[in-house]
This record gives structure tokens, C-alpha cells and sequence, in this order.
């Protein structure tokens, strides 16, 4: 199918709502809505509202009766939206669950593949849309080589290269640093130039889109709460939308106040250290840093320049490249001097580690055993679990999902539920990568200022993000590592 050919398609919602078969309550219901052919609508909603649900239920990859309960219609082109696929091209808030193949080339040709698209064609097509994105590595890279913001590049990248009829885009930019933010805006809007196809994007984060789109629409607990242009709903609905967690440019939520008192001593230190994320390739090199007591060290930095891997290393996760992590006396109090060393045991009790992919450590089947795990390990009683277990449910929205399955839950929702089990171990230290990500301003300014919180008990703080309002909002002293080679 050439460009000419495609041809942008219409989505109709009547009455739809889906409920996962293991939770408790509508992940969405009662939502009608119809976006014509070409349209270019912002999709936004408090976390957990079901915007990553009502795109999935359009891609027609939410399963079938076994996996959850359906009501009403959901139609692409007067379709059933599950047999329209091929109609849809999507990009998940977790790129890792999109990478299929081995090599960066064939992964981006996949789609195209499934579709029968024409070799020749097909590698054309490869070629155009990783320049699109701003994805420069050969066709052979290995994909378990790139870091979590390049994978994002390559799941947009191999919905660009099948054309779709509709793109629907869940959070695109939520772990790209700001360069990589506008170069996936730019190649969206330039593909939108060429061929007009019917646009979706959610993102918490609206003021990169709104430039690109030309309809807003909010849902929340009765369907469609807001839908208009922007101006419209923004200016008319800004700070009821505000109120209910919706980021909205004017309405920045509160910060906390400055650390209560000086940075004490340092519990990890790093001294001419190298890390590599695949052994034997080191990503950043001749890095030297202090982590300390009731401090924030943010680790900031463009995408592929080993913000991760140096958060992993200092977690003693990763085994350095080069040089060594050390731990205080504190810390380490009898154990080995570097956390490398340190058995799993060991690290539960001084390290907290939150992965950039929440799904890399969820192990239980609900959210309130997930919890558990941490302090069951360390044979607290069970008094005392429930007890930490409670709070941490209610300071981070999370008790109403006690009973769901760790997977059901929304991007936003299981980044709460990583870190309140990280926090569950009350560690000393705990290093997050991306602890902000998917959360509305809401749950945001919640999550900040527990973190702070945390820092001014003497909790060592280490953050990996691209959110330079968390880096602000909790005073922290930012270590920047250079772009790749």
C-alpha cells in the first residue's frame, strides 16, 4: 500500500468499558466518543483513569472472554475493533514489551512483515523510519544493547514503518530525555504531513502535543468528562481538571519545602568508576560520586549515555566496569565493602532498588503480597508487616487495588506499587530510575513529597530521571553524564 492509499480511520465507542478478569473493579466504563477519519486528539485522565486500557481495547490486544469482561462497542471503520487489526499501530508505555527481535533492522521490519508488505519496500521503509525518529544505529545493533528511551524510538519506529490508519501512542516520551521528547513529536507530525493518518496519544505531559493536536478528550470515573479543542476544554475545565490530577499547563502542583538540614555523611561512594551495561562495553567511564545521608542525587543525562547502568551499579546490581563502589561503615555494618559482593538478604536491608521497567520485579499475584515479600523475607512479624503494608497502600493510592493482580494495574499505578516495595524494606538508600513516570500531577506531587519526606529522616536518595521538575522539587545535586559516543 502506498502512501496515497492509506487511508486514516474512524473510531467509534458506545457504552464501552473492559474489566480485567482478576480485578475488582472497571478498569473503564460507560465511554462513548467518535473520532473521525484524521483527527488528532489528546487522550487525558487521571492515573489508573483506563487511558492505556481504551487504547489497547483499539489495537484489539486486551484478549479474549478468559482474560476480562467487555460492555458496548468498540468500532475502527464500523468494525469490531479486535478484527480490525492491522488498522492500528501501537507504542506502549513499555517498550521492552514491544521488542521482538534480536536485530534493531529486523525488529522494525517485523510489522511490515506480518502485514506483506514487498521486501524491497519493507527496507526502505526500515531505513525512513529510524531516521524519522532519531534512532542512528546500524541495522544489525542488537536490541538488548539499547537503553529503555532507544527502545522507545524503535517501538514508534516500527509502527511508523507499517503506516497505519490510526497511531495510538501511549506516553511515546515518558523515557526520552528533552532532545529525544521533540524528535519523536517531529517525526509523529511529519508523518501526519504526509499521510493524515487518525492520531491518539495519551501522555500526562501535554504541553509537547499540543502544538501537533486539535481535540482534547478527558475520561474518568463517568466516561468522557471533558471533549473539546483544546483551548476549550484547558481554559473552561483547567483547574476542576487540575484538581482531579490532570497535568495542566498553569496548574504545576505544590513542591515540598528545602531538606531540613545538611547532606550527612557518604554511605556509597564511586571512584573512577566504569559501567557497562552489556560486559565488556562500557557506556560511561571516570566517574566519581558521593551518595549521602538525607540527600537526592539526580542522575541525569541524555538517552544511551548510562544513567541505568550507573544507577544499577551503585545498587550494587551491576559489577563495575572499571574502578569500585564502596559502602560506608553504616552501611555495610559487617558485610562485605562493596555492595557487589552483598547477598540478597544484605541488599534488602541497605538498598532499595526501583527498576525502570516496573515489570522486572513483580512477582506476586496481588498487589498486597507483592509488599510482603520484601519484609516477609527478613522474618518480621506479620503484625508488623500489615502494618507497613497498610500504610504504604494508603500513602500511595494503592489500598482500592490491594486484591488486583501486580500486572492489571495501570504504568502509573505499578511505579507506585514498585516503590512503595522498595520502600517496605525502609532501607537506607534507595535508588529509583524514573520514579515519576506515568503519574498524574496528583499522584506526582504525592510521590514527590513522600520522597522527600524520606530524605529529610536521613534516607540517601539516588534518581535516574528525565524529569528535571522531581530534580528540582527535591533540591537535588545533579550528576550529568555526557551524551554516548
Amino acid at each position: 500500500m502506498s502512501v496515497a492509499e492509506i487511508r486514516p480511520a474512524t473510531v467509534e465507542a458506545r457504552g464501552w468499558g473492559w474489566r480485567h478478569a482478576s480485578r475488582l473493579a472497571w478498569a473503564l466504563r460507560d465511554v462513548s466518543l467518535r473520532i473521525d477519519q484524521g483527527e488528532r486528539v489528546l487522550l487525558l485522565g487521571a492515573s489508573g483513569a483506563g487511558k492505556s486500557t481504551l487504547l489497547h481495547g483499539l489495537a484489539g490486544v486486551l484478549g479474549g472472554d478468559e482474560e476480562g469482561e467487555a460492555e458496548g462497542e468498540l468500532l475502527i471503520d464500523g468494525i469490531p475493533a479486535a478484527a480490525a487489526r492491522g488498522r492500528a499501530g501501537l507504542v506502549l508505555q513499555d517498550p521492552d514489551s514491544q521488542v521482538i527481535l534480536a536485530r534493531v533492522g529486523d525488529d522494525v521490519a517485523f510489522g511490515c512483515e506480518n502485514l506483506g508488505v514487498p521486501r524491497e519496500e519493507i527496507w526502505r521503509r526500515v531505513g525512513h523510519a529510524l531516521e524519522a525518529v532519531g534512532l542512528d544505529v546500524p541495522l544489525d545493533r542488537q536490541t538488548k544493547a539499547l537503553s529503555g528511551g532507544q527502545k522507545q524510538r524503535l517501538a514508534l519506529a516500527g509502527s511508523l514503518a507499517m503506516r497505519p490508519g490510526l497511531l495510538l501512542l501511549d506516553e511515546p516520551t515518558a523515557n526520552l530525555d528533552p532532545e529525544g521528547v521533540v524528535d519523536v513529536r517531529d517525526a509523529v507530525e511529519r508523518m501526519l504531513a504526509v499521510q493524515r493518518t487518525t492520531l491518539i496519544v495519551v501522555e500526562h505531559r501535554l504541553d509537547v502535543w499540543l502544538p501537533l493536536i486539535d481535540r482534547v478528550i478527558v475520561i474518568g470515573d463517568g466516561g468522557v468528562v471533558a471533549d473539546g479543542p483544546p483551548d476549550d476544554v484547558l481554559a473552561a475545565q483547567g483547574e476542576r481538571l487540575a484538581q482531579a490530577g490532570v497535568w495542566v499547563p498553569g496548574f504545576a502542583p505544590a513542591s515540598p519545602p528545602p531538606p531540613a538540614s545538611a547532606p550527612g555523611e557518604a554511605l556509597l561512594s564511586a571512584r573512577e568508576l566504569a559501567v557497562a551495561r552489556v560486559r565488556g562495553v562500557t557506556v560511561a567511564h571516570g566517574i566519581d560520586v558521593d551518595v549521602r545521608a538525607g540527600s537526592t542525587l539526580a542522575i541525569t543525562g541524555p538517552n544511551g549515555a548510562g544513567k541505568s547502568t550507573l544507577g544499577l551499579t551503585l545498587a550494587g546490581l551491576l559489577p563495575a566496569a572499571a574502578g569500585a563502589v564502596t559502602a560506608s561503615d553504616s552501611l555495610r555494618a559487617g558485610a562485605g565493602l562493596t555492595p557487589i559482593g552483598w547477598s540478597s538478604r544484605q541488599l534488602l536491608t541497605r538498598i532499595g532498588t526501583v527498576f525502570q521497567e516496573p515489570e522486572h520485579q513483580l512477582l506476586a499475584t496481588t498487589v498486597r503480597d507483592e509488599l510482603a515479600i520484601g519484609p516477609r523475607s527478613l522474618g518480621l512479624a506479620e503484625g508488623e508487616i500489615s502494618a507497613r503494608i497498610d500504610e504504604l497502600l494508603q500513602r500511595l493510592r494503592l489500598d482500592r487495588l490491594a486484591k488486583a493482580n501486580p500486572y492489571t494495574l495501570s504504568g502509573g499505578e505499578k511505579r507506585r506499587l514498585t516503590v512503595a516495595a522498595a520502600l517496605a524494606t525502609r532501607p537506607p538508600v534507595l535508588v529509583l530510575d524514573e520514579p515519576t513516570f506515568g503519574q498524574d500531577a496528583r499522584t506526582w506531587q504525592e510521590l514527590v513529597a513522600m520522597l522527600a519526606a524520606l530524605r529529610d529522616e536521613g534516607t540517601a536518595l539516588v534518581t535516574v530521571t528525565h524529569d528535571l521538575d522531581v530534580v528540582a522539587a527535591l533540591h537535588a545535586e545533579r550528576f550529568t553524564l555526557a551524551a554516548p559516543a
